[in-house]
């Protein structure tokens, strides 16, 4: 069985808005769900699978819990890898937001309201049931997690994402995250899902 490993943290310095006290922080959690999922996994692979019912086993409270770690660990993968950029919108996925959305503004306006009324995270992905981009919201890790659907910017807005800089004030860190958003990761993670998707399709 594959056992996972954590990525480096590439931030070594204080960023607009977002310290690196707190995100040295966030980032031990972010070890911590790699930590969990190679337990989870493990776990399953070991249990009982005869045992399953749908009123509760314990292969069942694992297959849940499963989706919360390996999502927690893949979508900090996205947001620290995208962390520390100039913020300043470019490249191939800001032709698609335009394109979208209409505008940059209307795209980012619409990512704003959907991290403000979440409760856990905002997420710009292109979504391969319309070929295009959509701001999706999740309470969790695991709730309100679309299927087929390819994350390219992933805003933690659970308040340890902020609070340790911002305390209550989740809007403000919003904007610290547009900021130091780099907007180069995110469009090698277009170059590598989204386009070679796109060419088999239209083949």
């Amino acid at each position: 069985m594959l056992e996972y490993q954590p990525e480096e943290l590439k931030i070594n310095k204080d960023l607009e808005g977002l310290s690196l006290k707190s995100i040295k922080e966030h980032f031990k959690l972010y070890q911590g769900y790699v930590k969990k999922t190679n337990e989870v996994q493990k776990k399953i692979a070991e249990a009982d699978k005869s045992e399953a019912n749908a009123v509760y086993s314990y292969i069942g409270e694992l297959k849940r819990e499963e989706t919360f770690a390996v999502n927690g660990m893949k979508l900090h993968e996205i947001y620290f890898a995208h962390l520390g950029g100039s913020g300043e919108p470019k490249g191939k996925l800001m032709e698609m937001i335009e394109k979208d959305f209409g505008s940059l503004d209307s795209w980012k306006e619409d990512m704003i309201a959907t991290g403000l009324s979440s409760r856990g995270w905002a997420i710009t992905a292109f979504d391969l049931k319309d070929s295009r981009l959509h701001n999706y919201g999740a309470d969790a890790q695991n709730i309100g997690a679309v299927w087929s659907a390819i994350p390219l910017i992933a805003m933690d807005v659970y308040e340890h994402a902020y609070f340790m800089d911002h305390g209550v004030d989740r809007k403000s860190y919003v904007e610290s995250f547009f900021k130091n958003l780099d907007w180069d990761f995110a469009n090698e993670l277009v170059i590598k899902y989204v386009e070679p998707w796109q060419i088999k399709k239209n083949q």
